[in-house]
């Protein structure tokens, strides 16, 4: 897209803006300026009272913004540094998406609001800390459709979707976006289902196509309160709540007890040291996963539903390894 020339005086501001500044030659090439023209926007710039610093000679020099200047606004501390920092490496699973390019230069323009202080540390973070990847999910050719879905919620327009179920049926619904959730390195939209009158949830890779309705509005209840809708599920996904018993062997307990698996748990210790988990959570495929994968170091001892899902869970594996 051709920018006008204020454009880019804005965009030339935003570049000095950084720490160590930007050199002229840079300015000439990404804004197609010859040397007699980046003067003259340079002493427009100055004569806005913008404190342009203009080192060295040459092509070669170095243009920036006075540090005092940069450092006027906003102040970050060490800590607000390393908040920042972590909270990006934790979306890396939305890599590739405008979501993430968005989130990235609105880091990048908080740049000169670190003091000189932290610089060297914060050139070695990616090293200092690190969120490691689980199992994450690939939306690098969905960034259309996350936009819009983005859009939609911000806009309060309604959309008309089509969604493929994990069974590969697809199914056409009209749609009212409430929440964007993130779970497991996955995004997941809660909206009404007009049809239905429901709020349901759906995997955002799973939007064969999303068209929202740029002219038309919804308003969302004011009794609409996303933790609600998973306040029993044991994960995204909900299920008829159920009152859960199991108890863990005593090789598996300490995991067990190291975590927070649901806000209605609670932990007995038994003398064995063995551990008893109850909670009142929905019954999914989620929660049928997870108590799987402790295999015979578990035994639930309600409710019978549960126990006969585990069951043939369990004989049906048996029977593939015979």
């Amino acid at each position: 897209m051709e920018l006008n020339k204020a454009q880019k005086l804005v965009k030339m501001v935003e570049l000095m803006n950084r720490r160590g500044g930007i050199r002229a030659t840079e300015f000439m090439d990404r804004f197609e300026l010859d040397p007699r023209t980046l003067r003259r926007y340079l002493a427009d710039l100055r004569g806005l009272n913008l404190p342009i610093e203009d080192n060295g000679t040459g092509f070669d020099r170095t243009i920036a913004l006075d540090p005092s200047y940069r450092r006027a606004g906003v102040q970050l501390t060490l800590p607000e540094v390393l908040s920042l920092h972590f909270g990006r490496s934790l979306f890396t699973f939305l890599d590739g998406t405008q979501f993430a390019a968005d989130l990235d230069d609105a880091i990048e323009r908080l740049a000169p609001a670190i003091p000189r202080a932290h610089a060297d540390v914060t050139r070695d973070l990616d090293r200092r800390f690190i969120a490691v990847p689980e199992h994450a999910k690939d939306y690098g050719e969905i960034g259309d459709i996350i936009d819009e879905v983005i859009t939609s919620l911000i806009y309060n327009n309604p959309a008309s979707v089509e969604y493929a179920k994990p069974d590969g049926v697809s199914r056409r619904y009209d749609l009212e976006p409430y929440t964007l959730a993130t779970y497991r390195q996955g995004l997941y939209l809660f909206a009404r289902d007009r049809a239905d009158d429901r709020v349901k949830t759906f995997a955002i890779e799973r939007f064969v196509s999303f068209s929202r309705r740029r002219l038309e509005k919804y308003v969302i209840p004011d009794d609409y309160d996303p933790n609600q809708l998973v306040a029993d599920c044991f994960g995204i996904i909900g299920g008829e709540a159920i009152e859960l018993s199991a108890v863990f062997d005593a090789s598996a307990a300490p995991y067990v007890a190291e975590r927070r698996w649901h806000h209605s748990q609670h932990l007995e210790v038994l003398d064995d040291g063995r551990l008893r988990l109850t909670m009142k959570v929905g019954l999914s495929q989620e929660l049928v996963s997870w108590l799987l994968g402790f295999g015979g170091a578990v035994r639930v001892e309600g409710p019978a539903p549960l126990k006969e899902r585990l069951r043939a869970a369990h004989l049906e594996a048996l029977e593939r390894l015979s």
